[in-house]
């Protein structure tokens, strides 16, 4: 090595990565979501959970399209005897076959059926045996071949008591292509 040393790469800092800092009216520095004198660190730094029954959609435009009546099976629980998170799923899908049935109008067609694209579920609290729920089901978006069902898992008793919500987004496509369709006018009037 002929006296030289070697040396290793040149290491950089890590980036700091976070959400900005904020000043409060006295000049203080602040975290997003800390409101002044009185939060910990603790506090401040676990983010805000919306529990509300219209999380993710403008309460004034959401559409009620049904709610769907259904009862908790003994075969739904897992190992720590509560609903599997896999049977919220279910009750969403059975819940939407029950709403797509009274839905007036052809919906469903050789050239054009429902498809499910997206699904966002927020698990709020655990579902016990044995349980009666309702499953909410709104309107929260019309596209022009989809649709985004706002849904809310709910005790059939107290409906303020929310197991989930979330949404999914179900897309009209042609089978024969797989390329999207215009969503049926009968989706589009049930849901206007």
């Amino acid at each position: 090595m002929n006296g030289e040393q070697k040396t290793g790469p040149t290491r950089r800092a890590p980036r700091k990565r976070g959400r900005a800092k904020s000043r409060s009216p006295d000049g203080a520095q602040q975290n997003p979501g800390q409101s002044g004198a009185g939060h910990s660190a603790a506090t401040a730094s676990k983010p805000e959970r919306n529990e509300g029954p219209q999380q993710g959609q403008d309460a004034a435009t959401a559409r009620t399209l049904a709610a769907i009546p259904l009862h908790v099976r003994w075969r739904d629980l897992d190992a720590f005897n509560h609903v599997n998170n896999s049977s919220y799923l279910t009750y969403l899908e059975e819940s939407r076959l029950q709403w797509l049935r009274t839905v007036p109008g052809e919906w469903f067609s050789a050239h054009a059926m429902p498809v499910m694209a997206a699904v966002e579920l927020h698990y709020r609290k655990p579902i016990e045996w044995p349980a009666e729920i309702d499953v909410l089901l709104s309107c929260e978006r019309l596209g022009n071949s989809s649709m985004t069902i706002g849904n809310r898992i709910v005790d059939r008793n107290d409906h303020t008591r929310v197991y989930a919500d979330g949404n999914v987004v179900m897309v009209w496509v042609d089978p024969a292509t797989g390329a999207s369709v215009p969503l049926p006018e009968a989706i589009r009037d049930a849901c206007t």
